[in-house]
């Protein structure tokens, strides 16, 4: 299933004493595991399902252009948090540049769930590259589990926001990751109001 947007792509100006507190809650939580929170603007968490993939083995479209400029966008800034957190210069050799050819989107109900898994259902070339998965989030807030083996209690958590992107790749392409449980009543009242989104949590990921 594929999604499209009619909105503007153009990032929101933001106060600079708000950017400085929002890219201090930016982190690497692994190497190759990249957490931009709340990175995805309001307006670019405003989505209208357009066109999908049908049963008949449709041409599924292209993914918007807007998209490709958001996964470029957080891509990039993963790249200052790597050096940052990991003293590596030339992080491209940690995170590598993509251009996704795929965007898998999932919605999570409210009692939604998605046990611990690892995303190899990409071609041999895609998976011997390590090219990245990057996931965003709109919505109730998650409950997000990764770790190295398929045991949650032996998994970290950390809460994925509406508007938090995900990325994973290297060392974090295979790791373990699930969702543990939605947080109800937590999506952005604003983004309810605009979007008529139901309670649950809407996911993109590209690839």
């Amino acid at each position: 299933m594929f999604v499209s947007s009619s909105v503007d792509m153009e990032a929101e100006s933001v106060p600079e004493e708000d950017q400085l507190i929002e890219q201090s809650r930016q982190r690497a939580l692994r190497l190759g595991m990249v957490l931009l929170k709340n990175y995805i603007t309001h307006s670019e968490q405003m989505r209208k399902y357009q066109k999908q993939r049908r049963i008949d083995r449709s041409i599924p479209p292209h993914i918007p252009y807007g998209f490709h400029q958001l996964v470029d966008r957080a891509m990039k800034d993963s790249y200052a948090l790597i050096r940052r957190d990991f003293g590596i210069f030339n992080a491209e050799e940690i995170l590598p540049s993509m251009s996704p050819d795929i965007c898998i989107v999932n919605f999570y109900t409210e009692s939604g769930r998605l046990g611990l898994h690892q995303d190899r259902d990409e071609s041999a070339e895609s998976l011997t590259k390590g090219l990245p998965v990057v996931s965003f989030s709109a919505g109730d807030s998650v409950e997000f589990l990764y770790g190295d083996q398929r045991d949650a209690n032996k998994a970290e958590k950390v809460v994925l926001e509406s508007g938090d992107v995900l990325i994973f790749r290297g060392k974090s392409r295979h790791v373990f990751h699930g969702v543990a449980s939605i947080i109800s009543n937590s999506a952005p009242r604003m983004l309810l109001e605009e979007t008529l989104l139901r309670p649950g949590r809407l996911n993109l990921t590209f690839r």
